[in-house]
Parts: C-alpha cells; sequence; structure tokens
C-alpha cells in the first residue's frame, strides 16, 4: 500500500483542534488510523496545520473532496494529498 495515497495534509485548522478533534472530523470518511496535529516543540501550540492517516486509499480521497475549502470555526480548511519530506541526504 503507497502511503502518501492514504496520508493527508490538513492546513488552517483552528488553534484550539487537538489530535482526538482531528480524527473525530475525518473518521466518517472512513478508518483512521492517525491523526495528529503539528505543534510548536517550544509552546507546545498547534502550528495550525496536521496529518490525518487513512487505511484505505478511497477514504483519503473522498476526505479530500468533502473538506477541502470547508469551513470549520470560521476558517476554510486547506486538505489535499500529503507531499513527501524533502530528505536532506
Amino acid at each position: 500500500m503507497d502511503y502518501m495515497t492514504t496520508k493527508i495534509y490538513v492546513g488552517n485548522l483552528p488553534y484550539k483542534v487537538d489530535d482526538g478533534k482531528l480524527r473525530e472530523m475525518f473518521s466518517s470518511f472512513g478508518e483512521v488510523k492517525e491523526a495528529v496535529v503539528i505543534k510548536d516543540k517550544f509552546s507546545n501550540r498547534s502550528k495550525g496545520f496536521g496529518f490525518v492517516t487513512f487505511s484505505e486509499e478511497e477514504s483519503a480521497k473522498r476526505a479530500i473532496s468533502e473538506m477541502n475549502e470547508k469551513e470549520i470555526e470560521g476558517r476554510a480548511l486547506k486538505v489535499s494529498e500529503a507531499k513527501p519530506l524533502a530528505s536532506s541526504s
């Protein structure tokens, strides 16, 4: 299974959304294997984006099409396929 097609990026999140809330927001699209809000390592505050990994590619595609630009607490989410980190090696 290609991990890139099951992992999505979720940007422009309201700052009070945590891992549990992120999982809850996307669980209606299919089995969520992991939901992580990226936090600042010093302040532990949300950076306003995160990643959701689904067990199936179809779930990820549906989540992207239905959640991109959806307003949550006045903020339009940016949802897309996650891009691999550029390796420095």
